[in-house]
């Protein structure tokens, strides 16, 4: 996949690189739509990914970069 990069011009700066859209048009069909297990190559990478969804379900610290101060 080729990236289309752009030079504009930022605030304070002379130029800047800006990366084009980086995705494939589309939508996803068939039988293997949101069959997460194979998109990984490893069962070290399934478990990783499951930990790291338990992390933000359970976890008492929020949601990414959301913070609550009075848990839910």
């Amino acid at each position: 996949m080729e990236y289309k990069v752009e030079k504009v011009k930022a605030p304070n700066r002379n130029s800047v690189e800006l990366l084009g859209p980086t995705f494939e048009k589309g939508k996803p069909e068939g039988e293997q739509m949101g069959r997460w297990r194979q998109k990984f190559d490893s069962r070290e990478e399934r478990i990783k990914y499951l930990q790291n969804g338990e992390r933000y379900f359970y976890g008492k610290e929020g949601y990414g970069s959301e913070k609550r101060k009075n848990p839910a």
